[in-house]
């Protein structure tokens, strides 16, 4: 698998993130997409090996768009200079939690969990925690979550306590996240390598029992 090629089209596209170019190299695009959407149908199989949930799924439609929405945006290039896919339950981690696969130069991860799920979901979120963080605590010192996570992303965290939980809660510190998500770093070299596939999977892998309460908890009524 050309992963190789989908890197090297990016890099091209950072320095001549304009129309006029992407357009004149529209053929390079196509088979980046290309390679990266038969890498998401190998993907999606491993995926399979451990969560069935994802059965489902059609793994060449859950990339995302390499156009960007510039309308309100200060940021006019037309076009994202990654690519990128998701698989959860029911699409592309749309209010609930799954997989992020992030192609970039530079910048290549694999990553899950729940990024800013709405007023409603992350109070059930909170309440879950609130009721079973010792639950959570143990999936997050797992010898095998702990062997591609260090803790949670720090992004997206309020800096004071969390309205109607006491500044002592002895799982504050979860509780004060807004977003519930994990990540795991690849090299260039890593991705380009045979096997990354498999290696990709197997992030996702340990991350599944984190991925599994936070569903738990957005299914609650």
């Amino acid at each position: 698998m050309q992963l190789d090629l989908i890197l090297q089209f990016l890099r091209k596209l950072r320095h001549n993130n304009n129309r006029a170019w992407f357009e004149k190299h529209k053929q390079q695009y196509l088979d980046a997409k290309h390679v990266f959407e038969d890498f998401l149908e190998a993907f999606h199989k491993e995926l399979l090996q451990f969560d069935e949930s994802l059965a489902a799924l059609n793994p060449r439609k859950q990339a995302f768009r390499i156009y960007r929405d510039v309308r309100f945006s200060r940021d006019k290039r037309p076009y994202k200079e990654n690519m990128g896919a998701a698989f959860s339950r029911n699409g592309k981690m749309d209010q609930e939690a799954g997989y992020y696969i992030h192609l970039e130069p530079g910048n290549c991860f694999v990553a899950g969990g729940l990024y800013m799920p709405d007023a409603v979901n992350l109070a059930r979120v909170r309440q879950e925690i609130d009721y079973n963080g010792e639950m959570l605590m143990r999936i997050l010192s797992n010898k095998s979550f702990k062997k591609y996570f260090k803790s949670l992303d720090e992004i997206d965290r309020l800096k004071t306590t969390p309205k109607g939980y006491p500044s002592d809660h002895p799982y504050i510190e979860l509780l004060r996240n807004k977003s519930f998500v994990v990540s795991h770093a690849f090299s260039n070299e890593e991705v380009v390598r045979y096997g990354f596939v498999k290696k990709a999977a197997r992030v996702c892998e340990a991350m599944k029992p984190f991925n599994d309460f936070l569903n738990t908890a957005i299914d609650a009524q």
